[in-house]
């Protein structure tokens, strides 16, 4: 059969400078902040990408000690190493990285790390593929994933995930041409095996991600929706995105213009609203919805309620 298109692109770079090779690396991943060390190695580095717009593989290979900072935000990245070490997500969930154990970039926020003397390799999904692929395994409407990087992987997941992508590795690399359809068809598997193997959370697709909200604030946003119906605070809020709460609060305003506290009670009071709309009088009362989601004074809530839906919760209710 004669392949008309291969979809694959490849870039390549290598080399000694090691100015030149921070500069190349704070590019490919959004990065800032790098500072690099000589070890006991003569430095050389090498960077490969291969793949198409949905997925790609990568592979690195840095003699040298590197620290700095990376947010990765139109993509999802898994990594594992076949040598070197270090650490990622310092001083937040900080977890040592070494040979044998692939691992997550954090997800929607900034991450420090250091890491030294590495030969690794990443396989990188395009965001809104993944998360189009997340909502068909979960039966859900696509949304943003959120994923523990700090949770082990079961093992026999992990078996499953090698053998995947051993496979896709066999087409993505291979020397010979490749068709759309089979690209399509091992990104697909990849993704799939991607996500039954690492811990996540697909949030709904009603999820409101303000406009302007990146970084810590995207982050902090992601939080309250995944845990509103714990009793976090602005302070745990804060403490998950690595702020104190004046930072917190700076953030948001400089960013989508209210303060962290209104989007939690407005994402609390958006909840509400739907348990009642798909509750019933013989069901439940709106004391019972509004304490279950916070709101112990009855008289404020049911004011905020009004104010944001223009309906008392007791009209929802009855509807």
């Amino acid at each position: 059969m004669t392949i008309d298109h291969d979809p694959r692109m490849t870039f390549e770079t290598s080399g000694d400078d090691l100015d030149g090779a921070m500069q190349m690396y704070e590019d490919a991943y959004e990065g800032s902040g790098f500072t690099a060390a000589r070890t006991d190695r003569q430095f050389q580095y090498r960077f490969r990408v291969v793949g198409d717009e949905t997925m790609s593989f990568r592979s690195t290979r840095f003699d040298a000690r590197v620290r700095g900072e990376v947010e990765v935000s139109g993509e999802y990245v898994v990594m594992w190493l076949a040598d070197g070490g270090g650490r990622v997500d310092i001083g937040r969930d900080e977890v040592p990285f070494g040979p044998g154990t692939p691992m997550m970039f954090p997800t929607g926020r900034p991450f420090e790390f250091e890491l030294a003397d590495v030969r690794q390799s990443l396989v990188q999904f395009e965001r809104t593929y993944l998360e189009r692929m997340a909502a068909e395994l979960h039966g859900a409407q696509p949304g943003p994933l959120v994923f523990d990087h700090a949770q082990p992987v079961a093992p026999e997941d992990l078996r499953s995930w090698n053998r995947q992508v051993q496979a896709a590795a066999s087409t993505v690399l291979g020397a010979g041409a490749v068709s759309p359809l089979v690209m399509a068809e091992a990104s697909r598997a990849t993704a799939l095996a991607l996500l039954r193997t690492f811990p996540h959370r697909l949030l709904a697709a009603d999820v409101a991600l303000p406009q302007g909200a990146t970084g810590r604030v995207r982050e902090a946003v992601e939080y309250m929706h995944a845990f509103a119906h714990t009793p976090i605070s602005t302070t745990d809020v804060a403490e998950h995105v690595g702020l104190s709460v004046r930072g917190l609060q700076q953030a948001f305003q400089r960013q989508v213009g209210t303060a962290p506290n209104s989007m939690l009670r407005g994402i609390r009071l958006d909840r509400i609203r739907e348990e009642l709309r798909h509750g019933t009088v013989r069901e439940t009362t709106v004391a019972a919805v509004a304490v279950k989601w916070g709101f112990a004074h009855l008289g404020r809530f049911s004011a905020a309620y009004a104010t944001r839906f223009g309906e008392y919760p007791r009209d929802t209710l009855q509807h």
